[in-house]
């Protein structure tokens, strides 16, 4: 394998996971989806939508973001009616995020949103190399760096 693949693929990765590429993907996602959906509050209907019920304190581990600023988000999205608090069946004093229908279908419109915009973004590509890199990323992010072993 050259020298460089690993640098190159570091500077991809590098510009992939910048702050300002993920708000400006996310601003594109959220666009019309109401006041309290946008490139802040969209990280926690995300991950909500990936963990299911869970504390703030958790979601905050998942996202990135700490305790106070997922409460301040989730507070947006609840006015909206995205997501509820429930109480925690295993800790009375604790509460749990809850996506509600309308964060369900919110998430699932931001989903198709990111699916069309890969698929536009590879449709120069044939769709024999857009499987392959279909794979080869799955067996990058679950064999890769990225893993927890």
């Amino acid at each position: 394998m050259p020298d460089d693949v690993g640098h190159e693929i570091a500077d991809a990765l590098g510009t992939l996971l910048r702050r300002g590429t993920r708000a400006q993907l996310y601003a594109r996602l959220t666009g019309g989806l109401g006041e309290a959906v946008d490139e802040t509050t969209y990280p926690v209907l995300s991950g909500l939508a990936r963990t299911g019920p869970c504390s703030a304190a958790d979601l905050a581990g998942e996202i990135g973001l700490d305790r106070s600023g997922v409460t301040r988000r989730a507070t947006r999205l609840e006015e909206a009616g995205l997501l509820c608090r429930e109480p925690d069946p295993d800790d009375r004093r604790a509460t749990l995020l809850v996506l509600s229908e309308a964060g369900q279908q919110a998430v699932e419109t931001t989903r198709q949103r990111l699916a069309a915009a890969i698929e536009e973004s590879l449709a120069s590509w044939s769709p024999e190399e857009a499987r392959s890199f279909a794979r080869q990323l799955h067996r990058f992010v679950t064999t890769g760096p990225f893993t927890d072993s």
